[in-house]
């Protein structure tokens, strides 16, 4: 529904020149029915000038009159034919103080993970000027090295329904010029060695040593009969070591 312009104004107007109900007043100026009796008692709005809605075109004495006499009558502002297909000028997204220094933050995140974006969009998105969103892409900006990317969605600077419609919308113009990226290539990551150009080195081959292992087998051959029997020859036997030559005899002595 449409709201008529300095809505606390017109309302203070309504509740000292006519006897509309609060609940007919708020409804009419966009405002809680327990602030307009705030406004009638004097607690809100105090030093506030009424503004006629009548003279500035907004209301009629006929629409008020039925409105008095019905109180469940729903006062209707005044068509303007001048202000037809009329559009109230946004000025950037408002951020609480507490959270304007994670605007770097969530700029350099979607400058890194939706390159498709404008600076007009990301401006829009987070409520940041377009010098500090190129001073972010062109890493220029005086504090870069400290910045981490985050989600602006995580840090509350915008909705997720609001990111996804302007991906959309940037993905659809990118669509119409011929240039759009699709899902499955952004999930395809690169590694370094191709991001930077270089190509990676070759496997070393097998050392030639080892390279007949892959015929080796648990079972006898006759290599390796061969090879204990050799083993057998030279082994020794243990008495034939101690066999010393028999001492002479006694009568051997005397002779």
């Amino acid at each position: 529904m449409a709201l008529p312009i300095m809505a606390k104004a017109t309302a203070v107007w309504l509740v000292d020149n006519t006897t509309l109900t609060f609940p007919q007043i708020a409804d009419f100026c966009g405002l809680h029915e327990l602030e307009v009796q705030g406004i009638a008692d004097g607690d809100v709005a105090a030093g506030v000038k009424g503004f006629d809605p009548i003279a500035n075109n907004q209301l009629t004495q006929d629409e008020i009159d039925r409105a008095e006499k019905d109180r469940k009558y729903r006062l209707k502002l005044k068509y303007n034919a001048a202000a037809e297909g009329e559009q109230v000028r946004r000025g950037p997204r408002y951020t609480p103080l507490s959270k304007r220094q994670d605007r770097p933050a969530s700029i350099l995140w979607l400058v890194k993970f939706h390159p498709e974006l404008s600076d007009g969009q990301i401006s829009k998105l987070v409520g940041t000027t377009k010098p500090t969103i190129n001073a972010i892409r062109e890493r220029t900006h005086w504090n870069i090295q400290n910045i981490q990317p985050i989600d602006p969605v995580a840090l509350g600077l915008c909705k997720q329904s609001e990111l996804d419609a302007a991906v959309q919308k940037a993905n659809a113009k990118k669509a119409k010029d011929g240039e759009v990226m699709s899902d499955e290539e952004r999930r395809k990551l690169v590694s370094t060695e191709q991001s930077l150009g270089v190509e990676p080195e070759a496997e070393p081959a097998l050392p030639t040593a080892i390279s007949g292992l892959e015929t080796f087998s648990l079972t006898g051959n006759d290599d390796s009969n061969a090879d204990e029997d050799d083993e057998e020859e030279l082994l020794v036997d243990a008495d034939s070591l101690f066999n010393l030559p028999d001492a002479p005899s006694a009568d051997e002595d005397e002779k």
